[in-house]
């Protein structure tokens, strides 16, 4: 079992034994540490965070236990329950809050779950602001509040609907077309708060929805993580309803898959893809951003536009970082994570579902021949286990100097460039292992170079 404390969060799974685990005490000692943070930010300032959770089973605890310890702080509290991670981000600006957090391990399994902290504008704290946080929670540097100096718990009703509300006065958002194209669409919430969000989305949009898997009860039907081998149900159930397409989103519902009408992937890295092509095509020349790890596909669009491309680091924050620096307006994440400014600096779902939905009835094609008129680039994500004795930065080191007759890149990890392929390696900021992505003209080809590497680390450890 296992606890990672890291510049974005904490993140574990529930029970056992303190300091190893998301155990109660853990839960109360990093909230505590981010209420500190913020009073330490804001000092002499009443202060009032927005908490949020996803649908897993352990939310309601952990959520607990994290606004009563801000209320012990004295800081306010509007708990605003069953949502989403980008609803969390909407709803700290809407609440004039001084900070987030979002509980939820994302696309972990259900014995995880994680506390996400947001600033201000509701974005993910970079990485001096999440180190302080660390220290704080390390010496156990806390200061209740006294009795008459509590905070004020509130609840607070209706904000999956305000965020709809929010995503549907977006510029480029075509909800007459999209009504009149009459479409019909299944969707996997994993039984998660993308079941309450997504369907009521559809709804206002006039498509026609399918559910499954869209009970908030927390017990994941399958893993969690939106992969094809996770996806055979909805893939059945798209060509059995004669569906135009599916819908896939994880547990916080940040991330989106797509499944064809065929019950084929459209590919998660060809949800950014789909969706900034839309966006570029009414903005010319706009600028776009993804991580190191994602489909040069992205790339490929944003030049055929007339804009320019930029990679980033790993990670959400370093993304964001990049896109306000490169002035893009559109960026995300290969996971299937879309951030469209004009919302929000956030990956959201509810984002990318009405950006593909007005995009699709633009072209007024099938979900299948719009995927395959973009670039044909195939990929490999795979990992390696880590173990305590296994240096890894030594390895990626290793394989650095290995490679060095290539284009190597080292913010990241390490990732190579070939003519036609890449591999990107790099430490997991969530689990205990290393992620290897590797991309080529043929999937063969990709799952080739995926192995070589795989074998290469092997030797090395």
């Amino acid at each position: 079992m296992t606890l990672i404390k890291s510049i974005s969060g904490i993140r574990g799974t529930i029970g056992g034994n303190v300091g190893d685990n998301l155990t109660p005490v853990d839960a109360v000692k990093f909230a505590a540490a981010y209420g500190m943070w913020l009073k330490d930010q804001n000092p002499d300032k009443e202060l009032t965070v927005v908490i949020g959770r996803d649908a897993r089973i352990s939310g309601a605890m952990i959520s607990t236990l994290v606004s009563q310890t801000l209320v012990g702080l004295g800081i306010h509290v509007k708990n605003i329950g069953l949502s989403t991670t980008p609803t969390v981000e909407v709803a700290v600006p809407l609440e004039g809050a001084d900070g987030g957090i979002i509980i939820t391990a994302s696309h972990n399994p259900k014995q995880w779950n994680a506390l996400k902290l947001l600033n201000n504008k509701g974005e993910f704290l970079d990485g001096v602001e999440g180190a302080k946080i660390l220290k704080v929670a390390e010496e156990d540097a806390y200061i209740f509040a006294e009795v008459d100096d509590l905070g004020i718990y509130t609840e607070v009703e209706g904000y999956i609907e305000k965020h709809i509300d929010e995503v549907l006065k977006l510029e480029l958002v075509d909800v007459e077309a999209i009504k009149k194209s009459g479409f019909k669409v299944v969707v996997d919430a994993v039984n998660s708060t993308g079941g309450i969000a997504i369907p009521a989305l559809l709804e206002r949009l006039g498509v026609e929805c399918v559910q499954l898997y869209c009970e908030p009860n927390g017990h994941f039907p399958h893993n969690p993580e939106p992969l094809k081998e996770h996806l055979t149900d909805i893939s059945k159930l798209v060509v059995d309803e004669q569906a135009h397409f599916g819908i896939v989103v994880d547990p916080d519902v940040d991330r989106l898959a797509l499944i064809c009408e065929d019950g084929s992937m459209f590919g998660e890295e060809y949800t950014l893809v789909a969706c900034a092509d839309y966006v570029l095509g009414r903005l010319k020349g706009g600028n776009t951003v993804s991580n190191l790890s994602s489909s040069r596909a992205l790339r490929d669009v944003t030049e055929k536009h007339g804009g320019t491309y930029t990679a980033s680091a790993v990670g959400e924050v370093n993304v964001v970082i990049e896109m306000k620096a490169a002035n893009a307006v559109i960026g995300g994440e290969g996971n299937g994570g879309i951030i469209y400014p004009d919302a929000h600096y956030g990956r959201d779902s509810l984002v990318g579902v009405v950006l593909f939905l007005s995009h699709l009835a633009h072209q007024n094609i099938s979900c299948k021949a719009l995927r395959e008129s973009y670039p044909n680039y195939f990929m490999s994500k795979k990992k390696i286990e880590l173990t305590p004795e296994i240096n890894v930065d030594a390895i990626l080191e290793q394989m650095a100097e290995q490679y060095k007759n290539e284009e190597v890149n080292t913010i990241d990890g390490v990732k190579i460039d070939f003519e036609t392929e890449w591999v990107h390696l790099r430490k997991s900021n969530t689990e205990p292992i290393i992620r290897i992505y590797t991309e080529s003209s043929s999937q063969e080809g990709a799952d080739q170079l995926a192995d070589t590497i795989i074998e290469n680390i092997k030797t090395l450890i």
